[in-house]
């Protein structure tokens, strides 16, 4: 059982806690853009959809507060390709 997708501002990183372990991506907020810089899943569980998920919450948590997402890591990359429909979300 994993709990919801939480930004860690004081750290400047999302959170996917699960029994396993921590998720997480690092992020630089410039203005209204989150600058994306980095993704963590533990070795333990990765194959299993948790970095997705993680990615989901920040973008979800990034829509709700009007911003905007500038990916820098290559697997925030890689989602946004894979899910052209949120491409909305992407930075100038």
């Amino acid at each position: 059982m994993s709990s919801p997708v939480r930004d860690n501002s004081e750290q400047q990183r999302y959170e996917l806690e699960t029994e396993g372990g921590i998720a997480i991506a690092t992020y630089e907020r410039q203005g209204d853009t989150l600058v994306i810089t980095h993704t963590h899943t533990p070795p333990a569980l990765r194959g299993q959809g948790i970095a997705g998920r993680l990615v989901e919450g920040l973008l979800a948590d990034a829509r709700a507060r009007g911003l905007k997402v500038k990916p820098l890591c290559s697997y925030v990359v890689a989602h946004f390709q894979r899910h052209p429909e949120q491409r909305d979300l992407l930075a100038d």
